[in-house]
């Protein structure tokens, strides 16, 4: 083969390479070389995570109940104060010795009395007569015998409860309606416990309801002399009604001593 048919050979070649290169690059077949494909993800049977900033949903949280708080009385940095009171301090009953014998009502205890000493406390009927220290029950008249016509002064009192006190005094209260179950000679009772009601049994059946009150020393049963009262318990009463705690153990000690024989009744005998 002679140099111009080799000639014309390889530009035939050229051409045709050429051209077939040109269609390649024309049709997109034959671009610059991609990346391979990533593989496609491996499912996993776990939850996906939360993120951070997740999209906002339609759904709303519930809100929390709110937790009830007790009312302050008072502001939360700051301690109650006292306010002082104008009125006179009573001491408690249950640290008194010494207690008013009417509960439960108001009550007016006479300044005097006729005849002997003593005093009458007007109140109500039913009011409540109380003991008024710690003691013991001494004599309970469960029967009303008085009668207007002889007037005997045994009898004048109509019911009527005596007590012995801790402190060695005996108190009577009489003229009641009625006598608290339980109430008999050596029962222990305590200040202010119910020894029976006021009312107007005796002769108070023609007064006003009233508790006859009165204080002396411990005697011999049915010496009813002495114990309708042998001191004046108005100064007593007075201070006791005003939670005040007089005692009346020294006057009925002096008067002890003076009075000479128990058996000298005096009115109304």
């Amino acid at each position: 083969m002679t140099r111009h048919t080799w000639a014309v050979f390889l530009v035939v070649i050229l051409a045709v390479t050429g051209g077939g290169l040109f269609t390649l690059k024309a049709t997109g077949a034959f671009t610059e070389k991609q990346p391979a494909a990533a593989p496609p993800p491996t499912p996993s049977t776990a939850p996906p995570t939360p993120s951070a900033t997740a999209p906002p949903t339609d759904e709303r949280p519930t809100p929390a109940e709110p937790t009830l708080k007790p009312t302050a009385t008072h502001p939360p940095s700051s301690k109650p104060s006292s306010v002082p009171t104008k009125q006179r301090p009573v001491t408690p009953t249950s640290s008194r010795k010494y207690v008013f014998p009417v509960g439960g009502c108001r009550a007016d205890a006479s300044q005097s009395h006729h005849d002997y000493p003593a005093s009458d406390i007007f109140t109500a009927k039913g009011c409540l007569f109380v003991a008024p220290i710690d003691g013991r029950v001494d004599e309970v008249t469960r029967v009303d015998r008085w009668d207007p016509k002889t007037n005997r002064g045994a009898d004048r009192g109509g019911l009527g409860v005596s007590i012995v006190g801790v402190d060695g005094v005996r108190y009577y209260g009489s003229h009641l309606s009625a006598i608290q179950p339980g109430i008999v000679p050596g029962a222990r009772v305590h200040a202010g416990q119910t020894l029976g009601r006021t009312g107007n049994t005796g002769s108070a059946r023609v007064t006003p309801p009233h508790l006859h009150f009165g204080i002396s020393w411990p005697t011999a049963p049915n010496t009813w002399w002495i114990r309708r009262g042998i001191v004046p318990p108005q100064e007593f009463l007075n201070s006791w009604h005003h939670g005040g705690q007089l005692s009346p153990v020294s006057l009925v000690t002096r008067t002890h001593a003076k009075y000479g024989r128990e058996n000298g009744c005096r009115s109304y005998c």
